[in-house]
């Protein structure tokens, strides 16, 4: 088993097509910051590892045999909350990409993506934020949907449904702190009275709050 490296973005990679997990690695071995701590083939086997050796970032496929990446998910999260899951996918099935969300994932990127977008992703997971690719986006956030309208109870300010607005897309403290010209640390005042408000205390969930109330366009 490889071992955790101090310093580093530890990622545990789940595909059960050993061709795939060859070409990521490869890729990712040459990223400084990135390290590949593992591989599994299915949802059971990756929380095998985690239970001896827990990861930073889960980058996991979905449609796998003995355990799918839904399953892993849920399960991940009820055991490590803190943990971050990454799915890469070739589904860009709208209720799919939810029922993620709704396990706990805290981004969805397809396998079209580069390797860029991948690191990127990766990266912002790690940091604290939610990470979708274009293609999973537009499929969450299609003309069609019907989103229902945010709730009148919810106790937010416009300025803090305005930073849960960015903190749903993925941006970090210090990217919505430049947006809205004001401090870091106020944005992690906002952020923390929005978590209290809503009793939500997960990007992820936070996410699923923006989606389901309609505070992204």
């Amino acid at each position: 088993m490889t071992e955790i490296k101090q310093n580093m973005i530890n990622v545990l990679l789940v595909d059960d097509h050993p061709l795939v997990r060859d070409g990521i690695r490869a890729r990712l071995e040459s990223e400084q910051g990135i390290y590949i701590a593992g591989e599994a083939q299915n949802g059971q086997e990756a929380l095998d590892f985690a239970r001896q050796q827990l990861p930073d970032v889960v980058l996991m496929d979905v449609s796998m045999p003995v355990m799918n990446g839904l399953e892993a998910t849920r399960i991940f999260k009820e055991t490590w909350p803190d943990l971050r899951i990454l799915i890469l996918s070739m589904h860009d099935n709208r209720e799919y990409i939810m029922q993620l969300i709704q396990g706990g994932a805290s981004g969805y990127i397809l396998k079209d993506v580069g390797s860029d977008e991948l690191i990127k992703a990766i990266e912002t997971v790690h940091q604290g934020g939610t990470y979708f690719s274009s293609g999973a986006s537009q499929s969450l956030f299609r003309a069609e949907t019907v989103i229902p309208p945010a709730q009148p109870d919810s106790g937010l300010t416009p300025r803090e449904s305005t930073v849960l607005k960015h903190l749903a897309e993925g941006q970090s403290n210090k990217e919505i702190a430049r947006i809205l010209d004001i401090s870091v640390r106020t944005v992690e005042t906002h952020r923390q009275n929005i978590k209290q408000k809503l009793n939500i205390h997960t990007a992820a969930g936070l996410a699923r709050y923006a989606i389901e109330n309609g505070l992204i366009d």
